[in-house]
C-alpha cells in the first residue's frame, strides 16, 4: 500500500507541474499575458535567480531576442520562446 501511495504522490506532483498557469507580465512597460506549465514558470525563476534578474527582466531578454512571427499571436509565440529558452538552458546551451 505504501508504495501505491508514493506512485499517486508522484503522479499528483507531475500533473501539477503540467498544469497550464496564465501570468501578465510587463514587458518594456506594456502588459501581456504569457501561459506557461508550472514547470517552465518554475524554471523561469530558477533561471532569474541565478543571473541576478528579476522574473520579468529575464521574459524581457527572451522576447527581445525572440523573431517576430505575425501569424501567430505575441502571447503565444512570447510562450514557445520562452520553453526553448529553458530548454537550452537545460541543455547548456
Amino acid at each position: 500500500a505504501g508504495s501505491e501511495t508514493q506512485r499517486q504522490e508522484n503522479l499528483t506532483g507531475i500533473a501539477a507541474g503540467r498544469a497550464i498557469r496564465k501570468r501578465s507580465v510587463a514587458i518594456a512597460g506594456h502588459r501581456t499575458s504569457v501561459s506557461l506549465e508550472q514547470a517552465f514558470w518554475d524554471a523561469l525563476r530558477d533561471i532569474a535567480e541565478r543571473r541576478g534578474l528579476s522574473l520579468a527582466k529575464l521574459i524581457g531578454e527572451v522576447d527581445r531576442a525572440n523573431p517576430r512571427r505575425t501569424d501567430v499571436p505575441r502571447s503565444a509565440n512570447l510562450s514557445s520562446a520562452l520553453r526553448v529558452y529553458v530548454l537550452e538552458q537545460a541543455k547548456g546551451a
